[in-house]
């Protein structure tokens, strides 16, 4: 089943969230195409097939928190805690800002996330890694244990690469490779 639920998403990431056209991406890099997976998870159905098939990467797995960099993990977060409550679980979820705020208490992880609690990172589109190193970073400084991270899409542009020599277990759910593109 989870094979069918793939494809559907697979189909659904190339007609709602792949454009062709050139683009400047967060690290600075230019590609002739874009990947925007909000297009699928902020989305009723593409949500539910997003977060089915990454609670079957994490779902034997021992944590108590999932988050990731706000804003492409917001939907996965919250959708992820939805489903693991209804699937007899309860997990904290946590949004890392870019920054620590500037006003009010000043956190860069909001949520609520305690020290110790072994957690998932989650992200919608990796590049160079960048991004989900900082938010890992900024996890752990809050006393977190990251044991998985899990992305929509990998570029394949190192990002992957770079999380694994940093020790992270790092899996998307699609490659670049996969859904046929090219940069």
């Amino acid at each position: 089943m989870s094979e069918l639920l793939r494809e559907r998403l697979k189909q659904m990431l190339l007609e709602r969230a792949v454009s062709f056209r050139e683009v400047v991406l967060s690290s600075g890099r230019k590609s002739n195409y874009y990947i925007d997976a909000r297009m699928v998870s902020l989305s009723g159905d593409g949500l539910a097939l997003t977060v089915e098939l990454l609670w079957d990467k994490v779902r034997e797995l021992e944590f108590e928190a999932v988050g990731g960099p706000t804003i492409g993990a917001d939907p996965l977060v919250a959708g992820l805690c939805l489903l693991a409550y209804q699937r007899g679980r309860n997990l904290a979820g946590f949004l890392v800002r870019r920054e620590p705020k500037a006003h009010g208490t000043g956190r860069q992880v909001e949520g609520p996330l305690t020290p110790g609690m072994r957690a998932v990172i989650v992200e919608d589109t990796v590049t160079t890694g960048e991004t989900l190193l900082n938010a890992i970073a900024a996890a752990e400084a809050a006393g977190a244990r990251v044991i998985k991270v899990l992305a929509v899409v990998d570029r394949q542009e190192g990002g992957g690469t770079r999380l694994r020599r940093a020790g992270y277990d790092f899996e998307p759910l699609f490659t670049a490779e996969e859904l046929g593109l090219t940069s």
